[in-house]
């Protein structure tokens, strides 16, 4: 089955992580356009629990037609190639322009999308919906301990700070020397957030039989919306005492996002499946059926633009920021100039998304 509003949900969520990974200049930012700066949730903390859920969603439409079957060896190693292509992607833009293997970044969002897509295959095929909600609280519920419980080795008690909290310490005994470069001392896609994270994709398996399973669509929205206020609600209750957080992943940070994501969802599905309201969601579409695609190539023009330097010597700028004063900043206020460059970097992708749907080129790992 194909949900033309699941594919516009995905659009719109590959479309706005252009849009907040390419302002001209990061000195100048709408602050909604930034990720929060510790605790909290922004508009920007959004975007990557809504592509996890989608991913979630997608698994149970993709793998129902195959329940019957169980998880076959052919289906096994079509989940395996999936996971490998998209991790390696990752790795290809974390080791691009410098490929230098003994710094690069190993965690990472495709990275961390391909480890969700693993799992929750896994356990879409070996599990039933009931046995599902539990391993999600299961996850949820041992995060929480493990994060505020757990004495951090060699530091002392149990810690929500950036550098001193226990996944930090885990990332920084396994992958030392290959995390984010902007603090190198943890990952915001670490390894031990990527334990809830997976509860994020259990969550969004769960919407998509929520959606299968009841036939009236004006029903289907109804519970959506319900099913996302609750989780809204519990999501805002936990994070009393295990704030809400997107560097940490935390189980109250699973539950308010996916919450919104599942009204989202309905609210999409109810003006275009619905509603047949159809015309605003065409550029969606074609950012939503090559998203894989489009997350790369858009990664690799910014590498590309900041790599080429124009002038010599110590007066050499990159060409992102000779695009960037010449034709923004020039005339635009700082942050208008910075939010015009990434609006044309989505336009110039839109062209080219639009061209390969007219031509049915769709890129599929």
């Amino acid at each position: 089955m194909r949900l033309y509003s699941l594919d516009v949900f995905r659009g719109i969520t590959v479309a706005a992580m252009i849009l907040v990974n390419n302002p001209g200049s990061w000195d100048s930012v709408y602050p909604p356009l930034l990720h929060a700066h510790w605790h909290g949730c922004s508009p920007n903390d959004l975007i990557f629990p809504f592509f996890l859920f989608i991913v979630g969603v997608s698994i149970h439409f993709a793998y129902q037609p195959k329940l019957s079957e169980g998880l076959t060896k052919k289906n096994l190693l079509k989940i395996i190639r999936r996971v490998l292509i998209i991790f390696l992607l990752g790795m290809m833009l974390a080791l691009v322009p410098k490929f230098n293997f003994s710094t690069v970044r190993i965690p990472g969002v495709l990275q961390r999308i391909s480890v969700v897509f693993l799992f929750c295959s896994l356990i879409y095929f070996k599990t039933n919906w009931l046995a599902q909600i539990r391993l999600a609280l299961v996850l949820l519920v041992g995060y929480f301990v493990l994060m505020t419980m757990v004495p951090v080795p060699g530091i002392g008690a149990a810690n929500l700070e950036p550098e001193t909290n226990l996944g930090a310490w885990l990332d920084r005994i396994l992958l030392n020397g290959h995390l984010w470069a902007q603090s190198k001392t943890w990952d915001p896609e670490g390894v031990l957030s990527t334990v809830p994270a997976i509860a994020t994709g259990i969550i969004g398996m769960l919407t998509g039989q929520l959606f299968s399973k009841i036939s009236e669509p004006v029903e289907k929205v109804t519970w959506l919306f319900f099913v996302g206020a609750l989780l809204i609600v519990c999501g805002l209750a936990w994070g009393l005492v295990f704030p809400i957080n997107k560097a940490l992943w935390t189980s109250s940070y699973v539950l308010y996002t996916a919450g919104i994501a599942m009204q989202f969802l309905a609210a999409c599905y109810w003006l275009i499946d619905v509603q047949g309201i159809k015309k605003w969601s065409t550029p969606f579409i074609y950012y939503g059926t090559n998203a894989i695609f489009v997350f790369v190539a858009s990664g690799l023009l910014a590498k590309i633009l900041l790599r080429i330097k124009v002038g010599e010597g110590e007066n050499a700028i990159s060409l992102w920021s000779v695009i960037y004063q010449n034709v923004y900043a020039s005339w635009l206020s700082p942050k208008n100039a910075s939010l015009g460059f990434a609006i044309t970097l989505i336009l110039f992708f839109l062209l080219i998304l639009w061209q390969m749907y007219k031509r049915k080129v769709f890129v599929k790992v």
